[in-house]
């Protein structure tokens, strides 16, 4: 079994030495997490990657978050968008990641029981960069009917829903919000898988190309319509229409494939940089003004811990 000498760089509290890429590696190859990699791993959390030169190792830039890969930076990419970048890119949805192995097209629920659930709830604690769709939609719902906020973000049932009690939480609700932190072709998260797994209907907002993983006919998907009050009208409809909601949830939800399908894609995408000469798989540009940039952004990966710092206590003197 091929040896492979690999480490992560600013991918914030994840555990360097076990995550869901060293596992799919496992499978494959024998992994050695080194400080002095031939494959570096990097995300979005810092500059750290930088001090790993151009010439010493291959980068393979990762994300869940709604940041497009350069290229200019990176030999490889994981991340969200509808890509094609010959042999460089695979996209790898952030949904894939939490419960997406539970999404069961075959719906099997008893009808008086999805009926008889409350209106709608709200599960959301990221404010400070989020579109500000997500607080005016949700003001907006409630003067329809209460929307049950359990998470830290505009909370009024007057206790925290913990990530692990989430599912349990919103099973017993006919609607979920779920509201992107942001708009991008490509870009879903867990947020409209959550509510699936539990057979709540989401009310979502954000991936315009949804409709390229997701049955739309399943949900209720906000940008589709011309206003927010156009779409508020549609679940007060159906929250009114007991026959149009259950045919509405009976819907097959996911039009893609399964998780393994998308994990044997990735083991592909990785043989194809793992399985070459380390020089063959470089693929960045060596030289000109893309080394200029490396350089540049080297100063500010050492003066990044500076300004963490200075930020902290920006922030402690403004208490």
């Amino acid at each position: 079994m091929q040896t492979l000498k690999i480490y992560f760089d600013d991918f914030g509290e994840v555990n360097i030495k076990q995550n869901f890429i060293i596992d799919v590696l496992q499978k494959d190859y024998n992994v050695i997490i080194d400080p002095f990699p031939d494959y570096l791993f990097f995300s979005v959390h810092g500059f750290n990657h930088y001090k790993h030169k151009y010439d010493k190792c291959i980068k393979i830039f990762f994300t869940c978050e709604n940041i497009e890969p350069d290229f200019n930076v990176c030999d490889y990419a994981i991340a969200f968008k509808h890509l094609i970048d010959a042999d460089r890119y695979i996209r790898f949805p952030w949904y894939l990641f939490d419960g997406f192995e539970k999404l069961i097209n075959h719906k099997n629920f008893d009808r008086q029981q999805v009926l008889n659930r409350k209106f709608c709830n709200f599960v959301h604690s990221n404010y400070a960069i989020v579109d500000p769709f997500r607080k005016y939609f949700f003001d907006k719902l409630c003067t329809y009917k209460k929307v049950d906020s359990g998470g830290k973000y505009l909370n009024n049932i007057g206790r925290y829903i913990p990530s692990d009690g989430k599912l349990s939480f919103i099973r017993d609700y006919k609607f979920t919000l779920a509201i992107e932190n942001s708009i991008a072709p490509g870009y879903t998260t867990e947020k409209i898988v959550h509510p699936m797994i539990v057979n709540s209907m989401p009310i979502y907002w954000g991936n315009p190309v949804v409709d390229k993983d997701f049955n739309k006919q399943s949900f209720i998907c906000i940008n589709d319509f011309q206003s927010a009050e156009e779409a508020i009208e549609e679940i007060v409809r159906l929250d009114n229409d007991n026959e149009a909601y259950l045919y509405k949830l009976s819907q097959p939800w996911y039009l893609g494939d399964d998780y393994n399908s998308w994990e044997l894609k990735l083991r592909s995408f990785f043989r194809n940089i793992f399985e070459q000469a380390l020089e063959d798989a470089k693929r960045r540009p060596q030289y000109g003004w893309v080394r200029v940039n490396q350089k540049r952004m080297e100063t500010v990966q050492w003066s990044w811990p500076v300004l963490r710092k200075l930020m902290k206590i920006r922030d402690f003197l403004k208490k």
